[in-house]
């Protein structure tokens, strides 16, 4: 079954309620741990998700993807792991629009995006804990905030995968607020978003982007329209897991899935 946790309050915000259970050998039960029994998801708020119900896709549409990968940014430790994960995803869907390293600049991201419905994004990420909207991804010239990207216009928005670190991490000084990435994707116009709440490790997003995009042409759209990233994400961290095992939590714990 899956279930989505509305967005929590107080210092529960913070808690990963997807990975919540009783951990080590002497916990053999597996229904005491939460990915065991449901599929979670998250929304921001329940009116945030009623909206993206209520605009499915052709459920026979293949998604057309952009991807994003910035290997080497000036002034940002590197991410050689990005270009692997472009690669797996191009294995696992075929076409790909890839903007890589001095290409993906602010201006032609913008220009692109609006024309796909999957954006896949392995890059840095930051949060402005002072002014949420100059949160950003970090491109070849500069942040592409969040800011600039609710100007757009975004239709038939599948999914944003934001491979960077800590792109859904709320504010610790405003704990029941939405002020991160993930949640701005979504009111954006994204029906999914995939985010993470702490930094990933550069070896470990190809992993996962390899068993999502498997999972997600494998199993298509439901009734409705709309991608199972839900479950797909849930077998892609699932995947992960039995690769470097339950107990590096910080490893898997921190994908998380918003929205439909």
């Amino acid at each position: 079954p899956h279930i989505t946790w509305c967005h929590t309050t107080g210092p529960l915000t913070f808690l990963p309620l997807h990975a919540a259970g009783l951990y080590g050998s002497s916990t053999a039960d597996p229904r005491k741990k939460t990915f065991n029994v449901v599929v979670s998801s998250y929304t921001p708020s329940l009116a945030m998700l009623i909206t993206r119900q209520r605009r499915g896709g052709d459920p026979s549409a293949h998604p057309t993807v952009l991807a994003i990968s910035q290997p080497h940014t000036p002034n940002q430790k590197p991410l050689p792991g990005t270009r692997k994960e472009v690669e797996v995803i191009r294995k696992c869907v075929g076409e790909v629009t890839w903007l890589d390293h001095d290409k993906a600049t602010i201006d032609a991201v913008l220009s692109s995006m609006t024309s796909y419905n999957i954006i896949h994004l392995a890059c840095h990420g930051v949060q402005d804990r002072t002014n949420p909207t100059k949160s950003a991804f970090i491109l070849w010239d500069g942040r592409l905030t969040l800011e600039l990207l609710m100007r757009q216009t975004v239709r038939e928005a599948d999914l944003a995968v934001l491979s960077a670190c800590q792109t859904a991490t709320g504010d610790d000084a405003l704990p029941e607020e939405a002020v991160h990435l993930a949640a701005g994707m979504l009111a954006l116009g994204y029906r999914s978003v995939v985010g993470t709440i702490w930094s990933i490790n550069d070896e470990d997003a190809p992993v996962v982007a390899e068993n999502l995009y498997t999972s997600l042409m494998r199993n298509g759209r439901d009734d409705e329209g709309n991608l199972m990233v839900a479950y797909a994400l849930h077998e892609a961290t699932g995947a992960l897991r039995a690769r470097i095992g339950e107990d590096n939590f910080g490893r898997w714990m921190p994908f998380i899935h918003f929205g439909i």
